[in-house]
């Protein structure tokens, strides 16, 4: 988990930093293109055959909507917002996610700790996503951050079908495919039809990072994503992944120059101290023993 917070942490950077020679929309269409065919690949040497993608068809359309949804509005709102407030608000998702599970999936049940756990941890997101420039434009900003927001509820859905759904027992490599799949057959015709394609300028920088994007986030975050959701519980892994917009944001002041505030290193603690509720091993009764 910690590596894949750290992938993930550097995912909104990597898109910003090369925005003005690929779009972030295109980015997401040209990596989702690249990565599908090496999943699709993967999940045939594993043993995944045609009507294994039939079987699933349904709710693997649903989840690469959610997917395609999620990035779509990553992308559109770093066209206003900073890289570090869209990894805060990105990061919604898995208070939502949680919340979702616990109420429609068995076994997913929050414990009262960490109930007051995933309070603590979205508190202290609240505080972290203060403006942290003087003189921004704060309406672009709330843009943004809305539609980070929305990137958030998008990929909480995602999560929520893949538990609820026959997804849960195929192989993650199958899930991911239905997810970039998707996402490159609806999202490259939009930046054709844009003229985002066309403007593209291939620069070392832009190519580096559409590699890193394809190689690391598109094919080995995400298929980590999936397998750790096989074999632990969702809402701890969700919670837990809190740690990404932590580093999302010492990120984007390494990398881009983006401000630190006193806002997000209260705002980090308090999210620290949610997280570790959370994770902490709730207690068995005596009817669990029993």
């Amino acid at each position: 988990m910690t590596g894949f917070c750290l992938a993930l942490g550097l995912q909104q950077v990597a898109i910003k930093a090369v925005a003005a020679d690929v779009s972030p929309l295109a980015q997401i269409a040209i990596r989702s293109l690249a990565a599908a065919p090496l999943m699709g690949l993967l999940a045939f040497w594993r043993g995944a055959r045609w009507n294994d993608v039939r079987a699933h068809w349904r709710p693997g359309l649903l989840l690469g909507l959610g997917f395609t949804l999620e990035f779509t509005f990553v992308a559109w709102g770093l066209h206003y917002t900073l890289a570090s407030h869209m990894s805060v608000f990105l990061y919604t998702a898995p208070v939502f996610a949680a919340l979702g599970l616990h109420f429609g999936v068995a076994g997913e049940q929050l414990s009262r700790h960490q109930w007051w756990g995933t309070a603590l941890a979205f508190a202290g997101m609240v505080i972290a996503m203060a403006p942290p420039a003087k003189g921004a434009d704060a309406t672009a900003i709330l843009i943004g951050d809305a539609l980070g927001l929305l990137a958030g509820l998008s990929w909480a859905a995602t999560t929520v079908v893949l538990r609820r759904s026959s997804l849960s027992e195929a192989p993650p490599e199958q899930s991911l495919c239905y997810q970039l799949a998707t996402a490159a057959l609806l999202l490259m015709p939009a930046c054709l039809l844009l003229g985002d394609l066309a403007a593209i300028n291939p620069t070392r920088l832009a190519l580096a990072s559409l590699g890193f994007q394809t190689l690391v986030i598109s094919s080995g975050a995400l298929l980590l994503w999936f397998a750790l959701l096989r074999r632990y519980r969702a809402s701890q892994l969700g919670v837990l992944s809190f740690l990404s917009p932590i580093f999302g944001v010492l990120f984007g002041v390494v990398l881009l120059h983006e401000p630190l505030t006193l806002n997000f290193l209260v705002g980090g603690v308090t999210m620290l101290a949610g997280i570790f509720l959370v994770t902490r091993p709730r207690e068995t009764s005596a009817n669990d023993r029993r």
